[in-house]
This record gives C-alpha cells, sequence and structure tokens, in this order.
C-alpha cells in the first residue's frame, strides 16, 4: 500500500527544510535505509534515509524548495498504484506533482475563449515544459507597488525578440521600457493601455506560436493573475491594440534630456549612457529600426573635440600674463555589479534567533586584558608530550569551565518567570562554516583535561566542514565561547546565544609593552570581553568571573588542581 514521505523534523528549532538535492526520481525502485535526498535544516545539510521499501510513484518539492515540517514531499508504493487518495486531506505539497508526457491539455485556442469548466478542479499541472515564458509587471523604483501600462509596442501575434521593448509602464517615479528579455511569439496581452498591474502580475506571455497557456495563467491565480484565458491570435484583441505610429513617444527613464527621450534604446542601454554622459542621439543602434542597446553604447568613442582657448589681443592688458591650460582628466566609468544569493535555511536560523537575543535580552560587556606569557610557556611543554596537540583555544575552554564551577550564576538561563542555574557545564564552541556559523557542544567540560578537550574540539570542526554534525551534538550549551584569535583581532563583542546567559568573545594574543615589576617590558596579552544578559547576571557578577578566569590562564597550573 501506497505510504506519504513527509518532510522531517530534523533538529529541535526546524520549523521548514529545503529539499537541497533528490538522490532518486519518479519509478526508481527504493529500499529501506536508501538516501532518498538531502535536506538543508536550520543547523545543516543532512541525508534523508527511506523507512520503507517500495517504487517513488511521486515527488511533490523541487530541489531548492523549503517546505514546512510535516508537508507531504514524496509517495512510495507499488508500481502503478493509484496514490492520489493519499494527497487529498495531507499536507499540501510546496510544488507541482510531476505527470505523464501524454496528460491530457485544454482544447487549442480557437476564436472563442476555452469554456471555465473545461480544465480540471484544482488538477496541478507541471507547467515547466509548456514553451512560454510569463512576463510580469517588474519592480522598476525601490518605492513602486504597481505600474500602468501607457503603451503596448506589440500586439498579440506579432514577433519580438529578447531585447525589444514590450511597452512603456508608467510608475511612481518615471516612464520606462519593459523588457521581456525572451524571444517568440507575443501570445497574451493581461493588461489594457491605461490599467494598472500589481508589482510580479502576470502582464503578458511569450513563447511558441499556437502554445496552450491556459495552465501558466492557472497556476497563477491568486499571485496577481487575470482569470480568465486570452482571446485568440486571430480574433479580436482587446487587451492589445497596436501601437499607434503617430503616438507621442514617451520619457523612458529619470534623468533623460529632452534631446535623446524620442531615441529608441533599451532600458540598460539609458543607464549606461546616462552614468557616462553619453547623449543617445550621438550613437547609432545596431538592433532593428536603429535601436540602441547596451554593445552600442560601450562600443561607442565621443568625437575628439579640442578646447578651443581664447587667444589674446596684442597689445591687450590680458596678453601680458600666459594663462593657463586647463588640466583634462580621463573620463573614468564603472559598472555597478552585485550578486545575490538566496538565503539559506542556516543563515535564516542565524537571523532569527540573534535578533531574538540581541533584541529581548539587555546585553552588557566587560573587558579585560590577560597576560599569556605563562600560558604560552606551559602550552609548549605540554605539547612536549601530550598525545594531541593542545591549542590557545582549548586552554580557554578548561579555563572558562573551572571559571563556572566557581561562579555558577554565569551558568545560568532566563526562562521567563524563573532562572535556571546549571550544575553541569556544557560549553558550546563556536565553528565557522561556508553556510554560516555552527555551535557544537562540548559536554561536561569542567571535567576533562586539556587533550580530551583538544580531540574533541577537533572533531567536532572536522564534522562541521563536512556537514556531518548531528543536531544532538549542537544542543544543550550553558555557555559559549567564540574565539576569533586566529585572525587576528584585537577585540570584539559576541551576540548571546540563546538560552545562555553569558558568552564569551576571545581575541588573538599581541605583543605589545607591558609593565611589570615597575619596568615596561615585551608581553603577550589577550583581551576577552563577556556578552552578559542582565535579566541574570549583573556587573559585578560578570567581573568576577572575568577575574577568575584571568587568574587561571595567568597561571595555568591552578587549572590542573
Amino acid at each position: 500500500m501506497a505510504e506519504v514521505v513527509k518532510m522531517p523534523k530534523m533538529s529541535d528549532t526546524m520549523t521548514e527544510g529545503v529539499l537541497a538535492k533528490w538522490h532518486k526520481k519518479v519509478g526508481d525502485k527504493v529500499k529501506s535505509g536508501d538516501v532518498l535526498a538531502e535536506i538543508e535544516t536550520d543547523k545543516a545539510t543532512m541525508d534523508f534515509e527511506s523507512y520503507q521499501d517500495g517504487t517513488l510513484l511521486y515527488i511533490g518539492v523541487e530541489e531548492g524548495s523549503a517546505v514546512p515540517v510535516d508537508a507531504v514531499i514524496a509517495v512510495l508504493g507499488k508500481e502503478g498504484e493509484d496514490y492520489k487518495a493519499l494527497l487529498d486531506g495531507a499536507s499540501a505539497p510546496a510544488k507541482t506533482e510531476e505527470k505523464p508526457a501524454d496528460e491530457a491539455k485544454p482544447a487549442a485556442t480557437e476564436d472563442k475563449k476555452p469554456a471555465a469548466t473545461a480544465a480540471p478542479a484544482k488538477a496541478k499541472v507541471d507547467t515547466s515544459s509548456i514553451p512560454a515564458t510569463v512576463i510580469r509587471m517588474p519592480l522598476l523604483s525601490d518605492t513602486m507597488t504597481e505600474g500602468t501600462i501607457e503603451k503596448w509596442n506589440f500586439k498579440v501575434g506579432d514577433k519580438v525578440k529578447a531585447d525589444d521593448s514590450l511597452a512603456d509602464v508608467a510608475t511612481d517615479k518615471a516612464t520606462m521600457e519593459v523588457v521581456g528579455y525572451e524571444a517568440g511569439t507575443l501570445l497574451y496581452i493581461g493588461v489594457k493601455e491605461g490599467e494598472a498591474a500589481q508589482v510580479n502580475g502576470i502582464i503578458a506571455i511569450v513563447g511558441k506560436e499556437g502554445t496552450d497557456i491556459q495552465p501558466l495563467l492557472d497556476a497563477d491565480n491568486g499571485a496577481g493573475a487575470p482569470a480568465e484565458a486570452p482571446a485568440a491570435v486571430e480574433g479580436k484583441e482587446e487587451t492589445a491594440p497596436a501601437a499607434k505610429s503617430d503616438a507621442a513617444p514617451t520619457a523612458t527613464s529619470a534623468g533623460s534630456t529632452e534631446d535623446d527621450s524620442r531615441v529608441k534604446a533599451s532600458p540598460l542601454a539609458r543607464k549606461i549612457a546616462k552614468d557616462k554622459g553619453i547623449n543617445l542621439n550621438d550613437v547609432k543602434g545596431s538592433a532593428d529600426g536603429g535601436r540602441i542597446i547596451k554593445k552600442d553604447i560601450e562600443s561607442f568613442t565621443p568625437s575628439a573635440k579640442p578646447a578651443e582657448t581664447a587667444k589674446p589681443q596684442e597689445g591687450s592688458a590680458a596678453a601680458a600674463p600666459a594663462e593657463k591650460v586647463p588640466v583634462v582628466l580621463p573620463t573614468y566609468t564603472g559598472e555597478e555589479k552585485f550578486t545575490e544569493r538566496n538565503v539559506t535555511q542556516m543563515r535564516k536560523a542565524i537571523s532569527r534567533r540573534l535578533s531574538e537575543s540581541l533584541f529581548t535580552a539587555p546585553h552588557f560587556y566587560v573587558t579585560m586584558s590577560i597576560d599569556m606569557d605563562q600560558a604560552i610557556a606551559a602550552r609548549n611543554k605540554m605539547n612536549e608530550v601530550a598525545p594531541v596537540k593542545i591549542s590557545f583555544n582549548d586552554f580557554v575552554v578548561k579555563a572558562v569551565a573551572v571559571s563556572l564551577k566557581q561562579h555558577p550564576a554565569i551558568n545560568s538561563s532566563f526562562l521567563g518567570d524563573k532562572i535556571r542555574t546549571n550544575e553541569h557545564v556544557h560549553i558550546g564552541v563556536a565553528v565557522a562554516v561556508d553556510e554560516g556559523l555552527l555551535v557544537p557542544v562540548i559536554k561536561f567540560a569542567d571535567g576533562k583535561s586539556l587533550s580530551h578537550i583538544s580531540q574533541e574540539v577537533k572533531e567536532f570542526a572536522g564534522k562541521a566542514k563536512a556537514k556531518k554534525l548531528q543536531p544532538a551534538e549542537m544542543e544543550g550549551s550553558t555557555f559559549t565561547i567564540s574565539n576569533l584569535g586566529m585572525f587576528g583581532v584585537d577585540e570584539f563583542t559576541a551576540i548571546i546565544n540563546t538560552p545562555n546567559a553569558c558568552i564569551l568573545a576571545v581575541s588573538g594574543i599581541a605583543q605589545v609593552p607591558v609593565v611589570k615589576n615597575g619596568a615596561v617590558v615585551p608581553g603577550n596579552v589577550m583581551k576577552v570581553t563577556l556578552s552578559c544578559d542582565h535579566r541574570v547576571v549583573d556587573g559585578a557578577m560578570g567581573a568576577a568571573f572575568l577575574q577568575t578566569l584571568k587568574s587561571l590562564l595567568e597561571e595555568p597550573v591552578r587549572m590542573m588542581i
């Protein structure tokens, strides 16, 4: 019997997951224990294994899409089994199911609109194979919410090119061109001249001539698309009158001069020309109809016009001192560029949790300088005999663990109507990875040796970079350490990792002049800053904790007692 596969809850804080990659496709045989997919959670990207045998009958989420926990992402069962009844009443999938290639399509458009009842009720259709592209109302200014179609430059049935200006759109700031960036036939116009459309609403569809575009409109209902099907190409097209040749041209971008506002040019070409100070009247366009495009502006070289200097008449008073020739600097032009990427689940979680921490917990900070001379000497001695190489970070973890046992108020959590004072010491160690920050936890750190701590930190760091950390290895911290010393940072503050009451920011060891026994001598100093939740910890408590930490690191032998 077929069974649905739902988005699993793979961490205690996970509310949704991104389907990073499918390892199986519809029709594949699946065994229990097979990796079905990779799922990106708010903490790591993890393998998702199947718990049943069968054939993969249905995939409900495309790669790269996010869906909430418990949403249906797939169906497993016997080959050919009818699974559609399982989807009724189940959590709605994020994407449309895969359909057979020979699935019945609505009748081809004729001179009349198809009946509204022809399509199956609420049927999910895969629109990815339809040879047509939806053109939406673009966001043409930072404050724009809708745009008004002032003029269509093409009518339904016309052939358009990728850099053709489909229409002139009036925004809240200027009248600008809309370029489709797709080549094909204009199949549909959804907004009449003089009417407004919301940003991201469908205004046109371009594609292969004769394509049935009704599924594209049905799939977009509720997102600003018109509910009606378009009129046939050969019939009367009320929504797309042909562009009138005697219509007065409109200004195409804010800042265009009167001289060049009537010149045919793409929006990008106009922007580059404006940035470079080029008059479009001086540029010859290479596109159809002499339209100017980007490459025309980039290859344009203004004619050199030597500056005429006025020659003083002989005998005049101005002839005495020679005029200085003005310095002409070469024009430098640059191109604004940027890249964008989707926010990962991990970055979403970091943003959410740290924002909650910073804006909910009243932070205060205490900074102290620590003389690391003896710690350096002790580490060198220990590494001569230690089974694993001990780092300064290991010293800090051990010293913090011992200090927390002496100052339990620092090892606390604020729980709303109560404050929990932890008697165990679990230290979170922040590890930077490409996607963000992971915090594996060294549990019962106060009872572990430096070698044990060093080995555990190294293992966790390796797992973090290989995306192999398990949720259980990142839960339960009572205090957190963030160390940027390896980057040579002089001093910084860290945001508390809730529900911890404190976090310690550790900087690099710097060689600076220090005063010892009344004399200025070279010293090795490390600054640490304790961020405290003022609802739990007071200034005196934080200072006392740092004094203990300082004494342990300045005399490391005390940590061994």
